[in-house]
């Protein structure tokens, strides 16, 4: 399974860092990531902020992204899971 992980902090990476790790994980895609997340195996960061819900979305349906982690506040208060 992909994995999308939203945010740019500490805590994003070690929820990247540790998807990775799963059997059942194929690839983490972190948006937009962080120097940590870029040095990680088998994790990508990836060029859309954490607000710019329409190319989070384009992406995830592009890449078949079977789960997505949003870490930080503010995406979750503007609404994207009702996306």
């Amino acid at each position: 399974m992909k994995v999308l992980v939203v945010g740019s902090g500490g805590r994003e990476h070690a929820l990247a860092w540790k998807l990775a790790a799963s059997a059942n994980v194929s690839k983490v895609f972190v948006a937009p990531g962080n120097a940590g997340t870029a040095m990680e195996d088998g994790v990508s960061n990836l060029d859309i902020g954490p607000m710019d819900f329409d190319s989070l979305l384009e992406f995830a349906q592009k890449e078949g992204i079977g789960l997505t982690v949003v870490g930080p506040e503010a995406p979750l208060v503007a609404g994207m899971v009702d996306r």
